[in-house]
């Protein structure tokens, strides 16, 4: 793909910016796996996390609990991502709204699991906007925004 003039494009393994960008997120999604899988088990114990967890008692500390609910909001946004990145690619197309949507998604996803885990609530739903409008780009340039 062309390099768009004025554009930052970064790219991973020769791949174009929203996929390096899908690749990094699919990674982040594990890694809200592996922190909230982490936490609920140090909380609730070995044999919670092994049996059919057929209870749900209420956390006892913050942290498990926001882990759990950031996990959760990274799979309701995640699909449109994806959905998007993909829709995009079999439509070969590829502006600076693909670029800076893929990139502001990840971005803020990044920023937004730290921050919802520390517990910063204005901020965190800036964040999340932020991620929201870089859905928005995508789905803009897949209705033939950016050129």
């Amino acid at each position: 793909m062309a390099a768009l003039s004025g554009i930052y494009e970064f790219s991973l393994g020769g791949l174009s910016t929203e996929m390096t960008m899908l690749s990094l997120a699919m990674i982040l999604g594990f890694v809200h796996l592996f922190a909230q899988s982490q936490t609920m088990t140090a909380e609730r114990g070995r044999a919670w996390n092994t049996g059919p967890r057929d209870s749900a008692e209420p956390f006892k500390g913050k942290i498990a609990g926001r882990l759990d609910r950031a996990f959760a909001n990274f799979r309701e946004t995640f699909p449109f991502f994806a959905a998007s990145v993909l829709a995009l690619a079999v439509l070969g197309r590829h502006n600076w709204y693909t670029v800076w949507g893929a990139e502001m998604y990840l971005v803020a996803r990044l920023i937004y699991l730290p921050l919802y885990a520390i517990g910063v609530p204005g901020l965190r739903t800036l964040v999340w906007a932020v991620g929201s409008l870089g859905i928005a780009f995508l789905i803009g340039a897949m209705l033939g925004a950016g050129g």
